[in-house]
């Protein structure tokens, strides 16, 4: 295989790479407040065009399939709201004793509280060929959830209490996400015939928005001067947010794969990703409300600017990987089934 063709197969990845080196060369272009103005071209047409695309790309009935898949999130939901918070907190009881910075710790728990994002898991989903349906379901559904439970988990877990303006997040979500969903559908079933018979590239399509995404999200870290801690604590932290990661992906593909677990490939693939994924867009506003006023706002903030840009690009380089672990599954579970009928 030579260099282009490489290149063509794995232009995801090389995207990522560009996209972190052009943010790391030039910060300014994608920050907030930024020519970019992520605030206004991510948080709100990024998004929805991701949502927009997914009910353009998505059969109805894959659809209200996936919302009849109560087990599936059920176990996203409790694990990612309800296990993730606990775990870490039960870690950091552990990292307490160590001489890492205490502020970094706090915003270790922060991550841990945070809901599931409105993006990367749906695009990851989808990239591998995963229950798509069902990741946007619980990445929809787990934000809504977010903003009620996330302030109470904070202050379970923190002590940290401030009023949550839940109407205005709301309505963000149910714009970014909801509507767009649905606008989709409705131009699926008027361009139905044209969609199936053009096959345009939906999956290419969120990528690119996604490397958007990892633009915008690296020149915000970059571009941080407010950040002033030790090289050590920051090193840990970093390593630790890897291996929480690879720690809960393996669990959660390792439940979901148990043979009385009643998941398919496809749904272990979407559990895996949103069950593990922690909001940024969320997170950060929900971190400046609830710790209002709070000096050490920015080294608190740390750690979850440290794992949204990390599960993103951890997704990307095992898109690959699970991708081949799926299909090879579902290979294999026809033969089986093929194996049964008698002759």
């Amino acid at each position: 295989m030579g260099l282009s063709e490489r290149v063509r197969k794995h232009w995801f990845l090389v995207g990522i790479v560009l996209a972190i080196t052009f943010a790391k060369l030039q910060p300014s272009v994608g920050v907030h407040g930024g020519p970019l103005r992520p605030e206004i071209t991510i948080t709100y047409i990024a998004v929805s065009t991701i949502f927009l695309n997914s009910g353009l790309s998505l059969k109805t009935e894959e659809l209200m399939s996936a919302l009849m898949h109560v087990k599936l999130h059920l176990f996203v939901q409790i694990f990612t709201l309800g296990f993730f918070p606990a775990a870490i907190w039960l870690f950091l009881k552990l990292l307490a004793l160590t001489s890492i910075n205490k502020w970094l710790l706090k915003g270790l728990q922060t991550v841990g509280c945070m809901p599931p994002p409105v993006s990367s898991a749906v695009i990851l989903t989808k990239a591998v060929g995963g229950n798509e349906a069902a990741a946007i379901f619980n990445s929809a559904f787990g934000s809504f959830l977010g903003i009620i439970i996330t302030p109470l988990l904070l202050l379970l877990f923190l002590g940290s209490s401030s009023s949550v303006p839940f109407t205005s997040i709301f309505s963000q979500l149910f714009m970014t996400v909801v509507v767009p969903l649905i606008v989709g559908q409705i131009l699926r079933r008027c361009m139905k015939d044209w969609v199936e018979r053009k096959k345009p590239p939906f999956g290419a399509i969120s990528s690119c928005v996604l490397l958007m995404i990892i633009y915008t999200t690296f020149c915000d870290t970059f571009s941080n001067s407010n950040i002033d801690l030790d090289t050590f604590s920051l090193i840990i932290i970093i390593f630790i947010i890897f291996f929480i990661q690879l720690i809960f992906m393996f669990l959660t593909f390792a439940i979901s794969t148990r043979k009385k677990s009643g998941f398919k490939a496809a749904d272990t693939v979407a559990i895996m990703f949103c069950s593990t994924h922690k909001s940024l867009t969320l997170g950060i506003p929900m971190l400046k409300i609830v710790f209002s006023g709070y000096e050490h706002l920015s080294l608190i903030s740390v750690p979850l600017l440290i794992y949204h840009p990390t599960q993103i690009l951890l997704g990307g380089l095992l898109v690959g990987t699970v991708k081949t672990w799926m299909v090879t599954r579902q290979k294999a579970l026809k033969l089986t089934r093929q194996t049964k009928i008698p002759v």
